[in-house]
């Protein structure tokens, strides 16, 4: 049906063009991404901060390590010139003690490291736990035309590889940003006791390595954006292959969709090779400057040992605390990458926690007993509000009544549907139930008054039972087993390997399409709804189960108002009225043997079936 939009059409505005590298763009709220992204860990402050002084205490334990083992140098050294001066000997049980003291405190630096992982590895679970609920429970408040303009596998993508990205950033974010902030803090304090003209000399070669890595930063952000978008574009065409892959081969387009998946692959490679290459080039960068401080260091550190100003043991210790000193800076300069990755994929995950969202009456009436009295009164609609194809609709249907909806592709059929179970709003007019507004109730209650039968059959992977049963959770065996005989899906069923308790797979492959919509009609029949829509409930089984389907819908619709959307007119003959819709608009109204008589529009395709035939 036209309403209906093409798989190309769901990958929305982000789906790359055939050719070349796909435009990118900076990300929009990469400060908002980061501080919301802090307000998203407020519930576990408490654990971050206790992770925290883990890291406080085992990276000020591990400072202290380099200068313990400058003593032990030292005490060594000293022993060795005085037993060649023939004055003494090494003491060996100072050296010991030293040694014993610097293995305690490694010992406890690794036992606060280890806790500090632990509870930040629990953190970061809860919040992907976390936000993978908040995308959960944001899905079905979202409206349906959302879904109609997105692919699946950018939706998947989103609450799996984004939600990765940042739960599992987070953690590496967190304990290399803390533990290396301490240590960078504590070192250049023993640096400072041990020599103030080495440490100075040090921290000067900082501002370079600050300032090229902000330049990195600033020109590679924008390629870890695309990646994480041209990921879940990849994810999309992957999903839809594998749904569609019968329709692939059937008109030999596997070529096709291989060319269309590379071409994603390699934009995506392309993005993903220079976020890394960007990336790549801090590690030189920060080495070259961790050697320029070495060289100060060993240049001007001999000088003072010549002078007698430094001791031996000092000098190593500086050295190894120089070391120390640009660890976390090349460790900051890595998580670069991580906080661009992260940015990237949080700003895809608020962008869908932000979407706009169905809204709800603050204060529904409850719904009282339907009746089922429908009308539409100067209802306009249209997907684009600039494009209405549903121009001042009004139409009462009574109670008990069935409304046949028929006409040519694209009329506004299945758009009427649309309207009655609230998927979308009408721009103007109204829909109401008994009389009253269905916009003052809750989509919920509204749909809850209406039963449906769709073209498109869908069923969840599970057996026929639930299935049939997902209607009305609360029915028993012999409720379901009684829907399935009014449906004529009972035969089938029990032919099948475990019968009722058939496990339908996942893709539901492993019944026709006839069954499948046999089971769906099972599954209205039971939910047992005063308003029926059937939206070509007939249109995959054949001419024999066509009529005993028709059979059990004329007992299943006596006293209850249907809609029903027909291409094959034969099937709604017997409908109290018939509606022929064209371009939005009633076109005729009235019985079959009324609008036969009348002649025009109905006539001819009534006629033009029977002639095909």
């Amino acid at each position: 049906m036209s309403e209906r939009r093409s798989s190309q059409q769901r990958r929305g505005p982000g789906a790359g063009g055939p050719h070349g590298m796909r435009a990118v763009e900076k990300p929009k709220d990469f400060k908002n991404s980061i501080k919301r992204l802090l307000r998203v860990l407020r519930p576990w402050r408490g654990r971050l901060l206790l992770a925290a002084g883990l890291s406080a205490g085992s990276a000020v334990l591990g400072i202290f390590g380099p200068r313990v083992t400058g003593q032990a140098t030292t005490a060594i050294f000293e022993g060795l010139v005085a037993q060649v001066r023939g004055l003494g000997g090494i003491d060996f049980t100072r050296v010991g003690e030293i040694l014993l003291l610097l293995l305690g405190l490694y010992l406890s630096s690794a036992l606060l490291s280890f806790l500090m992982h632990r509870l930040v590895a629990g953190v970061t679970a809860d919040v992907s736990r976390s936000l993978r609920d908040d995308i959960g429970r944001k899905i079905h408040r979202v409206g349906v035309g959302y879904y109609e303009k997105t692919s699946v596998g950018d939706i998947l993508s989103r609450i799996t590889n984004d939600v990765d990205a940042v739960s599992q950033n987070i953690s590496n974010i967190f304990t290399q940003l803390i533990s290396g902030l301490f240590t960078l803090v504590g070192v250049l304090v023993m640096m400072l006791l041990i020599s103030p003209l080495l440490a100075m000399l040090v921290v000067l070669v900082v501002p370079l390595s600050m300032a090229l890595a902000g330049l990195i930063f600033s020109r590679s952000q924008k390629y870890f954006k695309a990646q994480q978008e041209l990921l879940g574009e990849l994810t999309g065409q992957v999903e839809e292959s594998y749904a569609g892959h019968l329709v692939v081969q059937a008109f030999n387009k596997e070529q096709d969709t291989l060319n269309a998946f590379e071409r994603t692959n390699q934009q995506l490679y392309q993005s993903a090779w220079r976020s890394q290459f960007f990336t790549g080039l801090m590690h030189p960068i920060m080495s070259f400057v961790s050697n320029l401080g070495y060289l100060l260091v060993v240049v001007f550190g001999a000088a003072q040992a010549a002078m007698g100003r430094i001791a031996v043991g000092d000098i190593l210790a500086f050295i190894q605390y120089v070391r120390n000193f640009m660890q976390p800076l090349m460790q900051f300069s890595q998580t670069t990458g991580a906080i661009q990755t992260m940015a990237a994929a949080a700003e895809r995950v608020f962008a869908f926690l932000d979407l706009e969202e169905e809204e709800e009456p603050a204060q529904a009436p409850p719904l009282p007993r339907v009746e089922g009295r429908v009308c539409f009164e100067g209802v306009r609609f249209g997907y684009d509000p600039d494009k209405v194809i549903i121009h001042d609709f009004s139409l009462c249907v009574l109670p008990g009544q069935t409304c046949a909806i028929v006409g040519e592709t694209g009329s506004g059929k299945t758009t009427l549907v649309k309207l009655l179970m609230r998927f979308y709003e009408p721009q103007a007019g109204r829909i109401t139930l008994d009389g009253q507004d269905l916009a003052q109730y809750t989509r919920e209650q509204a749909r809850g008054a209406f039963g449906m039968v769709l073209q498109d059959t869908w069923l969840f992977s599970g057996t026929i039972m639930d299935n049939i049963r997902y209607g009305r959770p609360d029915a028993t065996d012999e409720e379901v087993m009684e829907a399935a005989r009014l449906a004529h899906a009972d035969h089938f069923i029990l032919t099948q390997p475990g019968g009722y308790q058939m496990q339908v797979n996942e893709e539901a492959d492993n019944l026709s399409a006839g069954q499948k919509q046999l089971l769906t009609i099972a599954r209205a029949v039971l939910a047992d709804k005063p308003v029926l829509i059937l939206d070509e409930a007939t249109s995959n089984v054949d001419t024999l189960t066509e009529h005993r389907i028709q059979r059990a819908m004329g007992f299943l619709m006596q006293g209850r108002t249907s809609f029903v959307i027909a291409h094959r007119l034969s099937t709604i003959r017997g409908a109290d009225v018939i509606l022929v819709m064209h371009e939005g608009g009633i076109a005729q109204m009235g019985s079959h043997e009324q609008l036969m008589a009348q002649g025009g529009r109905y006539r001819e395709l009534y006629e033009s079936q029977f002639e095909q035939a």
